[in-house]
């Protein structure tokens, strides 16, 4: 069956989310610490994943902003950074605006010129993405900005992934669901989608019952998978 509809997970695979602390890391006044922003940027987002698996089990659901906060603060804590408000404040507002990946916005309009329908579906909260869409530019390649805020849960929950066929009316194996996050892959595998993980980093396969059909260091390739 033919790809008509291409998905992406949004922080890590379409934003990179480790801007944020590069870019608080390069500004003046930031040499004490700027160093640790490798650390600190890992631990984040490690922190910000595990807490929404968490609450996806134990049925807390929350504002995706919630868990960033939250993840930010205990990854302070960590590099011994916990205590400094001003740099707290200053990461989360640059999370607002997160840098896209330089292949990006091609990669998109390759997809839209082919006819195909695209969108982002995404733990993060409306007005979290719609921000991030905004500053990155890309809103015109998009033809919706999906978050699990409608359904209550965070990925990899299948209603979230449901929301795709509600949305636009395909079956799963029109569906190329693409993310960053191995698990994410998986989950959206074994739900049927046909998959890509992005492996930017060259991470280890998770030990899950469900294996991405492709495999790919970044978004460059997508088109040619999907058929565009």
């Amino acid at each position: 069956m033919a790809i008509t509809t291409c998905i992406f997970d949004a922080y890590g695979t379409l934003f990179d989310v480790a801007a944020a602390a590069r870019q608080a890391a390069s500004e003046p006044g930031q040499e004490g610490w700027a160093a640790k922003w490798p650390d600190l940027a890992s631990q984040w987002r490690l922190k910000q994943l595990q807490y929404t698996w968490l609450r996806a089990i134990t049925g807390a659901h929350t504002d995706f902003w919630d868990v960033t906060a939250d993840g930010l603060d205990w990854a302070l804590e960590a590099c011994g950074l916990d205590g400094d408000d001003a740099l707290r404040q200053r990461l989360l507002d640059l999370y607002w605006e997160l840098q896209a990946y330089d292949e990006v916005p091609a990669m998109l309009q390759r997809l839209k010129e082919a006819g195909l329908n695209t969108a982002i579906l995404s733990n993060g909260s409306p007005n979290m993405l719609n921000g991030a869409v905004s500053s990155a530019g890309i809103g015109a390649y998009l033809d919706d900005v999906l978050s699990v805020q409608d359904v209550g849960v965070f990925k990899p929950d299948s209603r979230v992934y449901d929301m795709v066929g509600a949305r636009f009316d395909c079956a799963r194996q029109e569906v190329l669901f693409v993310s960053s996050n191995g698990w994410d892959a998986a989950g959206a595998t074994g739900y049927g989608f046909v998959t890509a993980w992005v492996n930017r980093a060259g991470e280890p396969m998770d030990r899950l019952p469900w294996t991405p059909a492709n495999i790919l260091r970044d978004l460059t390739r997508i088109p040619e998978i999907a058929g565009a």
